[in-house]
Order: C-alpha cells, then structure tokens, then sequence
C-alpha cells in the first residue's frame, strides 16, 4: 500500500488555511438574485480592486494580491486571505501583487485574479452571461500596458471592454460636472500612482500621472525603520506605520507606536516605540513628488480653466489621500482650496458605476 507524505506540513498548513478562507468568503458573496451581472465597473488597482454592479453598487473590494504554489504555478488563494500570507509564507507558496504602479506587472496572475473576482460576481446571479466590463486604467498608461488590460479581460471571459481614466472616472464619481465648459480638477492618489488632471467638455485638457503612491510612502517608512533603528520590517507592517502615524503636516497632537521587527545587528527580534514626527519625516520625499506633480498640472492649465480651479478648488480622492493633513500641505502648497471626497477610496469605481447609469451622458469619456 502506497501512503502519500506531504514533505512540507507548513505549505499542506497554508492550504488549508486558504481553503478556509475562501470558503468563508464564499459565503459572503453568494448571493442568488434573477438580475444577471450583465453591466460591470473595475477598479483594478494596486491595492485593491473593486467590482460594481449597475442597480446594486460596489459589490466587491478585495486586495490585489494572489497567492501561487511555485511548484505547479497554481493560484491558491486570492484577496484578503491571499494577503495576509504577505510576508508569511514558506517556501513553495509566494504571494504577489501582479498590480504594479497601477498597471499590470504580471499578465498570468492578473488574469487569473481577474477571472476570479468576475465569477465572485457573477455566479451570485441565477442567470449568467458575458458581461460588459468598463475598467480604469491611469491617465499615463502605454499602448503596450492598455493591451495587457484588454487581454487579460478577454481571457477572463469579458464580452465588450470599455477603459476610462481614472481621474476622470474620480470626478464623475465625486460630482464634478465634467461634461460642462467649467474647468474641474482632481487628484487622484493610489496604491500605485497619483493621476492629476484638469477636465472639462467630457476631456482631460492637461494631466501629470506619477508613479508615485501608496506604495511608496510603505517603501519610504521600510527603509526610514532600517536607516535610523537598524529595525527590518515588512510592508504590512509599514502599511499599518503609516495608516497610524502618517501625516503631512505637523499635528496638534502627535502620536506614538510599538513597531516589533528584525534588529539588523543582532538578528534577533525587538521592539521599539517610533512617533508620528519621525514617519513625517520618512515620507517627505514621496509627499513632496506629488505635490511637484500638481504644480506641473497647474503650471500647464490654460488660464481660463485655471481660474476655474482656483474658483471651486481642488478634489482629492483615492486611499492614499486618507493621510493626515494632505489637504492641509496642499493649500499651503499651492494656495488652492482643496476638499477631500467623503469616500475616497471608492469613488473611482463609482465614478464608472455612474458611466453604466448614464451611458448616453457619459459615453463619450471611454475608450476601447
């Protein structure tokens, strides 16, 4: 008799851990209703990515991360449970985020991930067809970085695929009346990169798409924690240093933290308090890129639009513009009134959500 013996319990333990997982997300979405997901809006983005429904809103926000058994390539698990394995798996499992500085860096994992998130949707539904996918897409991306968005949408089992730019998508999804001759301008910061752009008459008139996020601001704490404490720590980590004690401006009350890492000296784990004057500091340079960024917007706004903008101010959305005080070291910067979306994370996919209410008002924003 022939017994099989898994060599690795730590990766068969992953496994099922991620079995789990998607079980229990499973049950989250499914959701039987006659309407068929016929109409979708994605917001494929670096940290995350969002699925709205035309008639029932975001319906989906999941982590762009996948989980991947290097021995067969498989997919383990993707989203939240694929997550938290970042910086915790062992060897044989790797998680990855085929999103890079908002386009796609891994063309199979992306396809897969997508393919993944799509039938979440649409098997929630009793009758199931084909949809139609409206995604975002930066303002700055290549021909090349536009054809991988539109193939991996194919292979995923799209029936016709629209793209619209995200600070775009943002300010129809904020209210601004983009289709009017008024001169409307938005930043968008995310995971990957921040979209800046001043829109009018349903068109981006001039923009500046950095490859400037969230991301950087996590990469800017890692190397701050190694540099000044000899601390190694992961990007979950930063990300939680950040989201606690990131801010742009000097605050009222300044806070404090224990942040547990790897001493580079010894090797050995240890523990230390950081406060949020330090983390300031660490992503000054990060901050300071966007901020140039919106200068150069600014510096190539036509003056008719630009006294628009300095009329009814500046919109910003996007997660990475949840950090404290953003707002703040934006007026000061450039003198504008700036308000902050009350959902900033979420306005780009409805944004697009709004695009498949209105088609006929908003269809002249998309492109193929």
């Amino acid at each position: 008799m022939t017994v099989a013996i898994d060599i690795n319990p730590a990766v068969a333990s992953a496994k099922a851990f991620l079995t789990d997982a998607r079980a229990r997300n499973g049950q989250l979405v499914k959701r039987k209703t006659w309407r068929p997901a016929s109409e979708l809006a994605v917001d494929l983005g670096t940290a995350n990515t969002l699925v709205f429904v035309k008639g029932e809103g975001v319906v989906l926000n999941e982590p762009s991360v996948a989980a991947i058994d290097q021995a067969t390539g498989n997919i383990l698990g993707i989203g939240l449970e694929a997550k938290r394995m970042l910086g915790r798996t062992p060897e044989g499992i790797l998680a990855v985020r085929p999103m890079k500085d908002g386009v796609i860096a891994d063309f199979h994992v992306a396809e897969k991930m997508l393919r993944h998130f799509l039938r979440m949707v649409i098997d929630r539904t009793i009758l199931r067809v084909k949809p139609t996918v409206i995604v975002c897409v930066p303002s700055g991306i290549t021909e090349v970085e536009r054809r991988a968005v539109r193939d991996s949408a194919q292979s995923a089992g799209v029936k016709r695929l629209f793209m619209v730019a995200e600070p775009m998508a943002a300010a129809i999804g904020v209210g601004l009346p983009v289709e009017t001759p008024v001169g409307s301008m938005v930043i968008d910061i995310g995971g990957g990169t921040t979209n800046i752009a001043v829109i009018a008459l349903s068109g981006i008139v001039c923009d500046a798409s950095i490859r400037t996020g969230g991301d950087e601001l996590d990469q800017a704490i890692v190397q701050f924690m190694r540099k000044t404490y000899s601390l190694m720590i992961g990007e979950p980590t930063a990300e939680r240093i950040k989201i606690g004690l990131g801010s742009a401006v000097q605050l009222e009350r300044e806070g404090e933290m224990d942040v547990k890492g790897r001493d580079l000296v010894s090797g050995l784990p240890k523990t230390i308090r950081i406060d949020s004057r330090g983390v300031r500091d660490a992503i000054q340079e990060p901050v300071s890129h966007i901020i140039n960024a919106v200068r150069r917007a600014l510096e190539m706004t036509p003056p008719e639009l630009a006294s628009d903008v300095l009329e009814h101010g500046i919109m910003l959305t996007g997660g990475s513009s949840l950090i404290r005080g953003l707002d703040q070291r934006l007026m000061d910067e450039t003198g504008l009134p700036v308000r902050m979306d009350e959902d900033p994370l979420t306005s780009v996919v409805r944004g697009t959500g709004r695009i498949l209410d209105d088609f006929a008002r908003y269809g002249t924003v998309l492109t193929t």
